[in-house]
């Protein structure tokens, strides 16, 4: 018999002896048939996996787990401003991770994490088991698998999303070293309080850095992984706080049996306590305005774009002092915020508004800045708004221009000097300029001859419209442009003679750029906010981190001119200037007030030798943003720049200058701050220079010697001082000592864009013995479709008494548009 025909033989057998059997016996497989099915199916699933392993790439990560937050620095580098998005994870190197943090984390999660291969079949059979035998739901997955849900995948509880975890953690484990994996988990995972990843945890739990855990802390944390919120026990239920002790003990435990420690160490170990859940570090308060300069500086300087910025893992250290930022908020709260009753005056004494920045003239860091009261409720940043008039305190640069040109006046054809006298006339024509234009000074009086720098003090309108024009309009649009003025800003344009009287809107933080360039001798550094810029998590395909750009000065006027404008604006802060309650500063300081168009704005703009700061007030609606004016805010009928922009800027300055060396203004003016026939800058008034003529008066008082260690006289007979104001109203014309006046304001001729303020006018003159001042009316526009601006009250909250002296009777008709007549105006 063959051997195939024995084989034919016995499976006849087989059936024959089946057939023999009962019929539900016979239904039933045999074991060959049961045992060849199952090893067909475990060789058609090995095949799937092998297959789906090969063709299925790595998915990108989730949204979730590559977001993290920007981290705002102050200029120490250490404390911290702020941090912005919307999941508060800052990404570590497993480098930054002590030893004992990540044993612990083994320790309490995954005991065979160094010796498995991403996933452990036996975990995940004692897990089901404990789970179904009531001992609890348990995971089983493997440090590798829940760093694959985290970063990979989604938390959902499906069949599908198990087993897409499995596959990829099979390859990950082949494709990453465990350390990678590791640190990989700990900056993916969830502590509670908000906290994504070992970093934020260790901040948010124990106010350290990551690298400062010990190893309790880092076992506590490592207990947290398996129930956040409910193990946190500053928070738990007292059930949950035993738990979580328990887990804690469970996680040291484990690192006794795996070799990491000692039972010596495991006995010395105490809990932890960690430290009360802390708000998060959000952008309330003047946290916001920082931020948002920062971002600003960053993104106009094509440093970052903003989607990248927006991505998140960058920590960024400012330039902003935590000291100087906290006196900027202090100064306003204290001069300004105590004085609002909105219950009181609802109609004025709401939505008042400050922008302010504050530069080192050296270097042009900016040190503070005021963007609002608190930027949760108040968003937008009103230090980087370029849409308030800044009134006369864009005077020094016409002063700056004129120096410059080297051109001659309309007046007597030499070049414009700081003693170079104009006709103060109130609503004297300007001459030669591109459009007509007529600015009354401040209550309409009339200086006469008066000298640039006189004029500064006093802030004339009429002298400063012609000194621009004859300076050459388009050369003072470069000189503000060079000296920090952006280019594009609203009311910069020559073509319009009312922009020498401050039609321009640039921001507190340009102004401050512009008055630091005057203060460091004419070097302009533009406005910097960012120090330092890198990655939170350096690594393999992260983006290159961008250079930070230099910060080199540039000459924006020569040390003489820039020098000779600073001797001039140290006479505004004088007992007589428009900015005399700066003189409470107690050291050497230069300045301009400016006061716009129906008192849409006020400003104050000074410096000294350390520093640049800007103040601006406004009113706007909240709703329709519409600018509304300041006058009767606070019980006063008009707000001034001398009133409270300087009172803030005093308060600030002093805060943040108490205690530091006085350093005096070291300049070295040109020719043009010289008095005829001296041989350089006076430094006590001359009792010989011709004064202004008054209308009612043979001699007038001639301007201050300088301000609080200021010294460049401007002639004429010498009266005296009256003490500083400290609020901001405005004394009564008297025949007396001169005293500070509110700043004038200015005719705009050119209709500024629908969302700006109206046409702005110059600043306060200074009071004069005996000043004509005529009654308000209405006065024939300059321009088609300009008129007039009402006049405002005074700035007492009680109406003043009418000056003393001879008063003019209103004309019809106005002195030629001479810059020198030969005698004072008509009385």
């Amino acid at each position: 018999m063959t051997l195939s025909t024995g084989r034919r033989a016995r499976r006849a057998a087989r059936r024959e002896a089946r057939r023999a059997l009962p019929l539900l016996r016979r239904l039933l497989p045999t074991w060959r048939i049961c045992l060849g099915t199952v090893l067909g199916a475990l060789l058609i699933a090995v095949g799937a996996f092998a297959v789906l392993y090969v063709i299925v790439p790595l998915p990108d990560p989730n949204a979730q787990a590559v977001a993290q937050s920007n981290i705002y620095l102050y200029a120490d580098g250490v404390t911290e401003i702020a941090r912005t998005g919307t999941v508060n994870r800052t990404d570590v190197g497993i480098e930054r991770i002590p030893v004992s943090t990540r044993q612990a984390v083994v320790s309490a999660e995954d005991r065979t994490f160094y010796q498995n291969r991403g996933i452990d079949l036996k975990g995940m059979v004692r897990a089901g088991w404990n789970t179904l035998t009531g001992q609890g739901m348990q995971g089983g997955s493997t440090i590798t698998q829940q760093y694959v849900k985290n970063y990979y995948l989604t938390q959902s509880r499906t069949i599908e999303r198990k087993g897409r975890e499995l596959l990829i953690a099979l390859k990950v484990d082949q494709q990453r070293d465990k350390n990678e994996i590791l640190a990989g988990y700990l900056n993916t995972s969830y502590f509670g309080r908000g906290a994504y990843g070992i970093q934020s945890a260790a901040r948010a739990y124990y106010g350290v850095d990551v690298s400062e855990l010990t190893l309790p802390q880092s076992a506590y944390l490592a207990a947290l992984l398996q129930a956040p919120s409910a193990y946190d026990v500053k928070t738990a239920t007292p059930a949950n706080r035993e738990r979580a002790l328990a887990r804690w003990q469970y996680t040291l435990d484990g690192m006794v049996q795996l070799g990491f420690i000692s039972a010596t160490e495991r006995a010395d170990a105490a809990f932890p306590d960690p430290i009360d859940p802390q708000p998060a570090t959000g952008l309330a308060g003047q946290a916001g305005y920082l931020v948002g300069v920062a971002d600003d500086y960053l993104v106009t300087n094509r440093i970052l774009d903003s989607a990248t910025l927006k991505a998140g893992g960058w920590r960024i250290t400012t330039t902003f002092d935590q000291d100087k930022q906290d006196a900027f908020a202090r100064a306003v709260h204290e001069e300004l915020t105590g004085e609002l009753d909105p219950a009181a005056r609802p109609a004025t004494d709401t939505d008042v508004r400050v922008a302010g920045a504050s530069v080192e003239p050296a270097t042009g860091r900016v040190v503070a800045v005021y963007g609002g009261p608190d930027y949760a409720k108040q968003p937008y940043n009103d230090a980087l708004r370029q849409d308030n008039q800044i009134g006369s305190t864009f005077k020094p640069i016409d002063l700056a221009a004129g120096i410059s040109s080297h051109r001659g006046s309309s007046s007597d054809g030499l070049p414009i000097s700081t003693e170079t006298r104009y006709d103060g006339t109130s609503e004297r024509p300007v001459t030669d300029g591109p459009t007509p234009y007529a600015p009354p000074n401040e209550d309409d009086i009339d200086y006469g001859s008066i000298t640039l720098r006189q004029a500064m003090v006093k802030s004339v309108n009429s002298v400063y419209a012609q000194e621009g024009v004859d300076a050459g309009l388009a050369h003072v649009r470069e000189t503000a442009v060079r000296l920090g003025i952006p280019a594009d800003v609203p009311g910069m344009d020559p073509a319009n003679t009312s922009m020498t009287l401050g039609t321009a809107t640039p921001s507190a933080l340009d102004l401050a750029g512009v008055y630091a360039a005057l203060a460091n001798h004419g070097e302009a550094h533009r406005p910097w906010s960012v120090a330092g810029l890198e990655r939170v998590n350096p690594g393999p395909g992260q983006l290159d981190v961008p250079d930070l750009p230099d910060q080199p000065g540039t000459t924006a006027l020569d040390r003489g001119t820039a020098d000779a404008v600073t001797d001039v604006l140290r006479d505004v802060i004088g007992p007589h200037g428009t900015g005399a309650a700066a003189l409470d500063l107690g050291r050497p300081a230069a300045g301009k007030t400016g006061t716009t168009d129906a008192n849409l704005s006020a400003w104050f703009a000074g410096y000294t030798p350390e520093l640049a700061t800007t103040v601006g007030l406004f009113r706007e609606n909240p709703k329709t943003h519409a600018k509304e004016p300041l006058a009767g805010t606070a019980g006063y009928a008009r707000i001034n720049g001398g009133a409270f922009p300087t009172r803030i800027w005093t308060s600030y300055m002093g805060d943040v200058l108490d205690g530091t060396v006085v350093r005096p203004f070291d300049l070295q003016p040109t020719e043009a701050t010289k008095w005829p026939g001296t041989t350089g800058p006076s430094t006590t008034p001359s009792t010989t220079a011709p004064a202004p003529a008054s209308p009612s008066a043979t001699t007038a008082p001639s301007p201050p010697a300088g301000g609080a260690g200021g010294t460049g006289g401007t002639g004429g007979a010498s009266i005296p001082a009256a003490p500083a104001p400290t609020a901001p109203r405005r004394p009564t014309a008297t025949t007396g000592p001169a005293t500070t006046a509110p700043d004038p304001v200015i005719t705009i001729v050119t209709p500024e864009p629908p969302t700006l303020v109206p046409p702005t006018r110059p600043e306060p003159t200074q009071t004069q013995p005996s000043p004509t001042a005529r009654p308000t009316s209405t006065r024939p526009t300059t321009e088609p479709g300009t008129t007039s601006p009402t006049r405002t009250p005074e700035p007492t909250r009680s109406p003043a008494p009418p000056p003393t002296g001879a008063t003019k009777p209103p004309s019809t008709s106005r002195p030629p548009a001479t810059a020198d007549p030969a005698g004072p105006p008509p009385a």
